[in-house]
């Protein structure tokens, strides 16, 4: 059998209810989703339907409700809230090219209000971004699970790309990174530092870690 890094964190169900800030690259961080003008996400044809895949992740995945995310030149930064009763929602309004502004952002929703409290004395974005793969199983697929979001979505923007810009990208161009980032958020200070770097994002983007 083949042995493989991977990032998830051991023994943990990824289908139970919580908040988890995910973190999607494309292969060799390559830029297909538009370019940074003025400190603004410029989406091209590629970036709009990855967007328009994300928003429609409450269609497929009924458990699963959509807070802030940032479609980036070639990563996308997204929260996703798991319930336990199917609810179906984005919080957020969503503007023309389905960019969450930070003036249409609202505060957390979910079902259970997370701590306030946090073991470390400041809570920074870098504490949130991805980090080296640890050596573990990989979690099983699990329906309706975070892993099965994620596949579903990079499947969504992979086969447009092949049956539309079918000379762009061969069957054998590859879209995405391998894997994907995500952090499990655990308190409300948390979640408030991460929906802010998620929309400030494009205005950091010369010293985003992702920048090439």
């Amino acid at each position: 059998m083949h042995h493989r890094k991977s990032i998830r964190l051991k023994g943990y169900d990824y289908s139970q209810a919580g908040l988890y800030f995910i973190t999607i690259c494309t292969h060799q961080r390559e830029c297909l989703f538009g370019t940074i003008e003025h400190d603004e996400m410029q989406l091209n044809d590629i970036g709009i339907v990855a967007n328009t895949c994300w928003m429609d992740i409450p269609k497929h995945f009924p458990n699963a409700v959509l807070h802030a995310h940032i479609i980036m030149p070639n990563h996308v930064h997204g929260i996703i809230e798991l319930t336990m009763d199917g609810d179906v929602g984005v919080v957020g309004d969503v503007g023309d090219v389905g960019i969450v502004g930070a003036e249409n952002f609202l505060p957390l929703q979910s079902e259970t209000p997370l701590p306030t409290h946090t073991p470390q004395s400041s809570v920074r974005a870098e504490d949130f971004l991805p980090q080296p793969p640890k050596r573990h199983e990989f979690q099983q697929m699990i329906p309706r699970s975070i892993g099965s979001i994620v596949k579903g979505f990079k499947i969504g923007v992979t086969k447009w790309c092949r049956n539309t810009l079918t000379e762009e990208f061969p069957s054998q161009r590859i879209v995405w990174q391998r894997n994907y980032y995500e952090h499990i958020i655990r308190n409300q200070q948390a979640y408030d530092t991460i929906s802010e770097y998620i929309l400030n994002n494009p205005k950091k983007w010369e010293e985003d870690k992702f920048h090439l």
